[in-house]
């Protein structure tokens, strides 16, 4: 089943790509794999999937040591201070940072380990009560915040739009994060560069890629429903 859902998935980036006149090797699929069990996860991995999302730290840590080396981790869900010093020497991109004060944690656990962090701000463009996320308005200070942490690099934006029935309807959002993504580029901010945009999922990544989306976050397209009894 994952192997045929992901060539689907792969077929429809593809579409998306030359409806807008976008090389498709511009846009990464992020297989999002959260309570799904390392069998799927490894299909997933034999298929080429390398870029796996996970909304939890303790799942991050568990397949981390029973999965392939290679495989480059993302943490996808809201990340509490109290838990960043488990992974930020197993995760290759953290999205979900929101504030200088669990941007400065990650910094600090960053210089522990003597690593390098990359992150994407997350911006809650929706301005859903449901998310978390900084707004439009606040999204370039704390940019120039962080900025100047030496252990963090800030990579890009990332956004989770409403849930809607008819993709569409998420468009503005898309388009309101790249703008917010182009104006933050053009600021010249020293440590930071705008070249992921990671927005999109299974019910809308095709009109977020057609916006500029640089990584979609496919979870369910992949795997199937998620299982809600394990979390």
């Amino acid at each position: 089943m994952v192997t045929e859902n992901l060539k689907t998935v792969h077929e429809r980036i593809f579409e998306a790509c030359s409806k807008s006149s976008r090389n498709p090797d511009e846009v990464t699929l992020i297989a999002v794999s959260k309570t799904k069990p390392v069998e799927m996860l490894q299909e997933a991995y034999d298929a080429g999937i390398r870029c796996f999302g996970e909304n939890k730290v303790q799942e991050i840590m568990d397949k981390y040591e029973v999965l392939p080396k290679d495989i480059r981790w993302h943490m996808i869900g809201h990340l509490q201070r109290n838990k960043v010093k488990y992974i930020v020497d197993k995760v290759d991109l953290i999205h979900s940072v929101d504030s200088l004060k669990l941007a400065q944690e990650i910094n600090k656990e960053a210089l522990k380990k003597q690593v390098i962090v990359s992150i994407l701000i997350e911006v809650n463009v929706a301005k859903e009560d449901s998310k978390f996320g900084t707004t439009l308005e606040t999204c370039i200070e704390l940019v120039q915040e962080i900025s100047q942490l030496p252990q963090i690099k800030v990579k890009g934006l990332m956004t989770i739009a409403p849930y809607v029935t008819n993709p569409e309807d998420n468009r503005e959002v898309f388009k309101e994060l790249k703008k917010l993504a182009v104006d933050i580029k053009n600021k010249n901010i020293d440590n930071v560069d705008m070249k992921i945009l990671s927005m999109g999922m299974t019910g809308d990544y095709q009109v977020a890629i057609e916006e500029g989306a640089t990584m979609v976050r496919v979870g369910t397209g992949i795997f199937g429903e998620r299982d809600y009894n394990k979390g």
